[in-house]
Order: structure tokens, then sequence, then C-alpha cells
């Protein structure tokens, strides 16, 4: 059921081979006028308020990657006390376990 089956070769056809379109030929297109250093004044003009708004931003963005950085650093903080209390639990009661069974 799930064996392919190929054509017999003698019934077996190629697909016919397309001859390629020969390339389009573009004409040749004039070259874009060179940028004048003071057309546009270089540089973006911004008001202050829109000055106080990216800083604004880029502050907030810094925030909140450093809570997020925090947090992260709090949770590992925490994970290891965790551990470090249960590995202090463990060892006590490995220590009680080998003393009784030295009293027998």
């Amino acid at each position: 059921m799930f064996k392919p089956r190929y054509p017999r070769p003698d019934t077996y056809t190629p697909a016919t081979i397309r001859p390629t379109p020969a390339p389009i030929e573009h004409p040749a297109s004039t070259p874009a006028p060179a940028r004048t250093p003071g057309a546009f004044g270089g540089l973006v003009q911004q008001s202050p308020g829109t000055a106080l708004a990216l800083a604004a931003g880029g502050v907030l963005g810094v925030l909140a990657l450093a809570s997020v950085a925090v947090s992260l650093l709090l949770a590992v903080a925490v994970t290891a006390v965790a551990l470090s209390a249960s590995s202090v639990v463990l060892l006590f009661l490995v220590r009680a376990l080998r003393q009784e069974f030295k009293g027998r």
C-alpha cells in the first residue's frame, strides 16, 4: 500500500523542455541626482517636546529592563536560599539516622 509506483520504463516520457525567453532589455535609466548637503538641513528638526519624549521613553525602557533583570536575580537568590535550607535539613536528618543505627 505504501510502496511508490513508478511508471514502466517503456511508457515513461520526460517532460518537454521549453526554451527560455530572451531577457528583457531595459532602456538606460538616468542616474539619480546627487543630494546636496544643505538641501534638507542634514538633520531632522525636532521640537523640544519631541526630544523630551524620546529621552523619557529611553529612560523608561532602561528602567523596565533593569526591573526585569533585578527580578530574575532575586528569583535566583530565593532559589539558592531555599536549596541551602533544604540541604541543611537533609544533613540533620541523615546525621540523626546514622546515630540511631549506631546505637542499636
